[in-house]
Parts: structure tokens; sequence; C-alpha cells
């Protein structure tokens, strides 16, 4: 047993966490190889190496993933200090290398050299697609505004299908349950956030980041564009993108008529926080959103002017009144803050009165023995406790929406 505990140990030392070797990088310049400060790492890798996170069979474990920050042409190597061999009895090092491979499409590099010569042709590249909006962020370090683009293409882009496939590796370092698309099918549209920067007295561009967008079809003459995959990259995240990027899409949506509102696949509670933030933006000039409607309540003509108007569907405008009308409520008046509080926990309730019907049913249907185990299940006073916890989350969440807008 001490001969096993001792090999186990021996073992556990060639353990290396996936999300700690796996380097990732968005190369400019030849010095940001040696940069680690340019360097960064996902946040997930089961979707590759397991649940575990676990690459087996090596020490001080490197997998280099290194971008042209541009055309993202990419370097592809595997560093470390030692690796299991023969001596382990029936043991043997996973093939990192082919996992790796399996989502990384080929043609990469696996000499630096040869990365370094690709990286000198990255003045000949330019974003895909249609320009749809420019904006600047200024950058402290800097001292100057830098200007970003957004841009919509498609696969009939020459050369576009071939820098997706690179592109869309990364989601699976930053997307817990991310998947890759039919890029056949033509009901796909893509949107590409592009920053331009100088180099040599030519202006560059480096990718920031991107959105996937399917057009379903909705009887009889409509579509609902629902968003499949957004992404902002490590480097250039906190710095306002995701918001330019969603209102700009959505404002891309808005302008057609045949779109009747636009949706997400599966949001992740940062995008829906993103979501609320531009949706109250777009929001707030409507003229049925004024302090004085929204006091009286949600109505049928912020539904219609919010989807007629903005693409808007119900249940996200109902969102919008609720942030909006938290703003227009004196929270420290007791009777206006009672009325928004009631107001909002009316639609709360909703899941906790399904209960209530569903716990009618029971009366009828079981036997005591059974009923008193599906009572226990449904502690009443529990769900006031959480009713009450999920509104001051809310308000919380709100809050910073509404500090967010008034800093925009």
């Amino acid at each position: 047993m001490a001969g096993l505990s001792a090999m186990e140990k021996k073992l556990a030392e060639f353990k290396c966490n996936t999300n700690e070797a796996i380097q990732l990088k968005l190369v400019r310049f030849p010095e940001d190889l040696e940069d680690d400060s340019t360097t960064f790492n996902p946040e997930y890798s089961h979707q590759v190496f397991g649940d575990d996170e676990v690459a087996f069979g090596y020490k001080g474990l490197k997998i280099l993933l290194y971008y042209n920050a541009g055309n993202l042409s990419t370097l592809f190597r595997i560093e470390y200090t030692s690796k299991v061999n023969e001596n382990f009895d029936c043991v043997e090092a996973d093939d990192v290398e082919s996992k790796i491979r399996k989502i990384i499409p080929p043609g990469f590099c696996t000499s630096t050299d040869d990365f370094v010569s690709l990286l000198e042709k990255e003045v000949n590249f330019k974003p895909f697609g249609t320009l749809l909006h420019t904006y600047s962020v200024h950058n402290e370090e800097a001292g100057e505004d830098i200007t970003y683009q957004i841009y919509q293409a498609d696969m009939t882009c020459p050369g576009f299908r071939e820098y997706h496939e690179r592109l869309q590796t990364f989601l699976m370092w930053f997307i817990e349950t991310a998947s890759f698309i039919d890029v056949d099918d033509e009901r796909w549209n893509y949107f590409l956030v592009f920053e331009k920067y100088n180099k040599d007295g030519a202006t560059l561009f480096a990718t920031v980041g991107y959105m996937t967008v399917y057009n379903y079809y909705v009887y009889p003459d409509k579509t609902r564009p629902r968003v499949s995959q957004m992404l902002i990259l490590p480097p250039f995240q906190g710095e306002g993108h995701g918001a330019q990027l969603f209102e700009t899409v959505h404002r891309y949506y808005m302008s057609s008529p045949t779109v009747l509102d636009i949706t997400a696949e599966d949001p992740s509670e940062n995008y829906v926080k993103l979501r609320d933030f531009v949706l109250v933006k777009l929001c707030q000039d409507l003229l049925c959103f004024s302090p004085e409607k929204l006091m009286q309540g949600f109505s049928q003509e912020m539904v219609t002017e919010a989807q007629q108007k903005l693409k808007i569907n119900k249940q996200h405008t109902r969102r919008v009144y609720e942030i909006l009308r938290l703003r227009a409520t004196d929270m420290g008046d007791p009777e206006q803050s009672r009325g928004y509080r009631l107001d909002v926990k009316k639609r709360l309730i909703g899941p906790y009165k399904k209960k209530q019907r569903e716990l009618a049913k029971m009366r009828r249907c079981l036997r005591p023995e059974e009923l008193t185990n599906q009572l226990n299940q449904i502690d009443l006073n529990m769900q006031h406790e959480q009713l009450e916890e999920s509104f001051q989350q809310l308000v919380s969440d709100y809050r910073r929406i509404l500090e967010r807008l008034a800093q925009a």
C-alpha cells in the first residue's frame, strides 16, 4: 500500500492544469513573443482536456498558441521539462498535440521563425465585409484615442472562411458550452470588431472580438435573429467593446422591416447585463418610458413601441421598464418604494405561484404520505426569503446598469 501511495505521488507530479499550461498571445511585434505581459490563459479547457482540465504525463508543460493579431495565423508548440517514460509501468502521457489539432485548423506554424515571417505580411490584412460602425476609446497608457471598427461579413468574403476557422478556436477557451457552427448554413451572419493601429508608418488591423447571429424564420414573412456566440478577446475586455458590438448589431437588425425581434441563445449572466444596459440606453428616449408613464406601471404601449421601433421582445421590454422605473422612483419615499417593490415582485412571484397551483393539484391526487413528502420540498417561508433575495439582487444589478448609463 505504501508503495502504491509512493507511485501515486510520483504520478501526481506529472499532472498539469491545462488552464495554466495553455498560453495564448495576440502578436503585433516580434518582441511580443518574449513579453509575458502579452500572454493570457483560458478560462476553460474542459472541452478539450476533460472535466478535470488536466494533462497527464508532463512536468512544466507549456502549450503555446500564438496568433498574429490581425489575420490570426497561428504558432502551435508544446514545451515541457520532463515527460513520463517506460520506467512507469503501463502509463502513457496524454497525446496533447492530437487534442489541440482537433480544434485548430491545419496550416499553423511550429517554427517561431516561420511565424515571425508571417507577421511581416500583416500589413496586407484588411477586415472582411462591410463597415457598420467606427468608434474610439481613450487609452490612458498611450495617452491617445484608439480607433475601432465593426464589420458585417459572410462566407462569400474571400479568405473569411479560413480566418473564421482560426477565430472560433478562442470559443473553446472562453465560453463554457461552446461549439463550432455550421458555416455552410447561409442563415448565419458574422460581426467583427477590429482595432486600427500603426506600425512603421502603416495602418494595420488587430482582431478584438466577434458575434455570430442566426436568422430564424418566423411565419409568415419575418425573421428572428438569435445571437449564438459573442466574445471579446481578453486583452480588450473591460473597455466597452461588448456594448459597442451589441448596439451596432442591434441597430443593424432594427433597420430591417422583416425582423420581428432579436433574441439570444442560452445567454450568460454577463450577456444579460450587457443586453440590459444597451436596451435601456436605446429605450430611455421613447415617450412611452417617460417618468410619468413609468410610474403608471408596465403597459402594452411600452411593449408595442419597443417591438415596432427597436425590435425588442416583451420579456426584455419588461426588464427595461423595471430599470427605468427604478431610476424614476424615489426609493427614500415609503410609498414609491413600496409601489416599486410590489410591482417587481409581482413578476418574480410567477414561478412560486406555479408551485402553489401544483400543490393544489397534489392535495387532490396524492395519498397523505406522498403529500407530506412533497410539502417538505415546498417551504413557504423559504419561498418568501428567496423572493426577497431575488428582488434585492435584481435591484443591485439594476443600479449598476444605471450607474454605467450615467457615465455613458
